[in-house]
């Protein structure tokens, strides 16, 4: 079955981690073995072909490079402008996978019917194996963070380069909104930045706003509105999940809500560098917890969907116990038969209710 994954790191982890995302998963691991310089070196779960393989044919991809000021203790860079010239390289490794027919950029509604009939339809998703899969993975440009837009005339920049997702805000503080870890609402420039996404169609991504700035993006923002990444407040208390409220507001809008599968966010208690997953004995089925709950919000699975963050700064130190590649998420239906999904909650979860959200948020040609 075909899944549609709602957030990869996919640039990021070629240009910053220097992976080589072509390649096989077992070469990537040994090309960085000894090293420590990233916690997770030799841990990678994602490249294309164990994407091929895992039948994720289509994701929302990110380009993401944080300006920090110099009171800011978090990585990042050191001028807007540094941080829009990071996004630049990272747009020219999608534009290298194109070229070399390894992925094709999905910017409207043509393209992206084109790109679902080749998947589910054609015998490069179903009649041939896995290892022989060629057909391009599609992607939807999103930028994780806003640091590094400049001014608005870099959005309609990134407009015409493909963007067509925006989440404001990323971890601490941030020139349009703070977001995981900190505190408070959007800037004056956040709330211009909103409406000018209003202005030329590009989706809201709430995932990582405070709960002010969160609130306040949709008080402002009347367009299409999803979370690539994100799980359940009422599961594992932290302001980097959505409360209850806030879930029911996304309901409202008729969101989609991709369930996030790092392992902290998946279970309580967690402590990063100290916490294992054999600790918690967190498996892959202990995200459905996460989709009942909205579910049980919603009172039915059209909001739910995947949005997995693998590979998003860590690796299997901080994943389910039976996860070793992202492939391994093609188990999920299995998963959710057994937990007394349907069929047809099952197809929504994978890929229905992403695909039903592109068609709407995305422009017609």
């Amino acid at each position: 079955m075909l899944l549609i994954d709602g957030h990869l790191d996919l640039a990021m982890n070629a240009l910053e981690w220097n992976r080589d995302l072509t390649r096989p998963l077992a070469e990537v691991r040994q090309r960085e073995a000894g090293r420590s310089d990233k916690v997770d070196r030799g841990r990678g779960v994602c490249t294309l072909p164990e994407m091929r393989r895992g039948k994720i044919g289509l994701c929302i991809a990110t380009q993401i490079a944080r300006y920090v000021a110099p009171d800011n203790p978090l990585p990042g860079w050191y001028s807007p402008e540094i941080a829009w010239a990071m996004t630049q390289g990272q747009l020219a490794w999608y534009h290298s996978m194109e070229r070399r027919g390894e992925m094709v950029q999905i910017t409207d509604r043509t393209t992206l019917a084109r790109h679902v009939a080749l998947w589910q339809n054609s015998p490069a998703s179903d009649a041939q194996p896995a290892a022989k899969n060629t057909a391009p993975i599609g992607y939807i440009l999103s930028l994780e963070g806003a640091d590094s837009i400049v001014d608005l005339s870099y959005l309609e920049r990134a407009y015409a380069s493909g963007l067509r997702a925006l989440g404001p805000a990323h971890y601490g503080a941030g020139r349009y909104s703070p977001g995981t870890g900190a505190s408070g609402g959007l800037s004056p420039a956040g709330r211009d930045l909103v409406g000018e996404m209003q202005q030329l169609g590009i989706t809201l991504d709430v995932t990582h706003l405070t709960d002010e700035a969160f609130w306040e993006a949709l008080d402002l923002y009347e367009g299409p509105v999803w979370a690539s990444h994100n799980n359940c407040r009422s599961l594992v208390p932290h302001q980097r999940q959505f409360s209850d409220e806030q879930l029911k507001e996304l309901i409202r809008r008729d969101a989609v809500i991709g369930a996030a599968f790092d392992a902290w966010m998946m279970v309580p208690g967690w402590v990063r560098g100290k916490t294992t997953p054999a600790d918690t004995g967190v498996k892959i089925e202990t995200i459905v917890d996460h989709l009942d709950h909205i579910c049980q919000l919603a009172g039915s699975s059209r909001h739910c969907a995947i949005g997995s963050d693998l590979d998003g700064g860590y690796g299997t130190e901080q994943t389910a116990l039976d996860l070793d590649s992202i492939a391994d998420l093609s188990r999920l239906p299995e998963i959710l038969t057994r937990r007394g999904y349907s069929d047809a909650d099952i197809a929504g979860i994978m890929h229905g209710n992403w695909i039903r959200k592109f068609s709407e948020a995305l422009p017609a040609s």
